[in-house]
């Protein structure tokens, strides 16, 4: 089985799927092409063949079928890979693990947009990044609540969803507090970089051009 991935080092979605890789032991399994994209640019026409909504990461297999996107490419390479079970059997478990999986993207995706949005300079709505804002700390408390659940439970999809929710924010909003105020959160977080797979796969800016002068409004006052 050869698989070729379309990918980027500074992507979390991509690294949900680089986090699988690694734990399903398929690594040496799959190309990585660099494919560039951005939401509000000309699709890129290499990824467009294989997706036609131009996303990343897409996941082509060696019969030329495409999967996309990250939450359905990590739920497959577990399928095929008898040795994990990073998704519960057990209807509970399944539904607990694919809701967290939901919630870490969920989050991804506001911080994403938020920066998007904060690019427009000048005429960035203030009522939009409020309201991202909002959704950040209202998730962030609840992640904290739920940790001894989340602690509880085997690694799973769910909590790298979660991971690289957390990855993307120190990544994109360094500096902005988030863990003094969520120490439990913090905790597991700070334990999970011991993980090989998460370690292997940090999310990396490998062009520091790309509204790297964007200052992201988000701080977080000391418990």
């Amino acid at each position: 089985m050869t698989l070729k991935l379309h990918w980027s080092p500074r992507s979390p979605f991509v690294r949900k799927v680089m986090i699988v890789l690694h734990e399903t032991g398929l690594t040496d399994r799959v190309t990585c092409v660099r494919s560039p994209v951005a939401v509000a640019a000309v699709p890129n026409p290499d990824v467009l063949v294989d997706n036609p909504l131009a996303k990343i990461p897409t996941l082509v297999l060696d019969d030329g079928r495409t999967l996309f996107d990250s939450a359905v490419i990590c739920e497959y390479l577990d399928a095929i890979t008898p040795q994990t079970q990073l998704v519960p059997l057990g209807l509970d478990g399944r539904f607990e693990c694919l809701r967290w999986q939901a919630f870490g993207d969920g989050l991804i995706d506001v911080l994403l947009f938020w920066r998007i949005e904060m690019a427009r300079g000048d005429k960035a709505s203030q009522v939009i990044s409020d309201g991202y804002d909002v959704k950040v700390r209202a998730s962030l408390a609840c992640l904290e609540q739920e940790m001894p659940q989340l602690a509880a439970r085997d690694f799973g999809l769910g909590h790298v969803a979660i991971a690289c929710a957390l990855g993307q924010l120190n990544f994109r909003f360094a500096g902005c507090g988030w863990e003094a105020k969520h120490p439990r959160l913090a905790a597991w977080y700070d334990a999970l970089q011991s993980r090989p797979s998460i370690a292997a796969t940090v999310v990396k800016d490998d062009n520091h051009l790309a509204m790297g002068d964007i200052v992201m409004p988000l701080r977080f006052e000391a418990a």
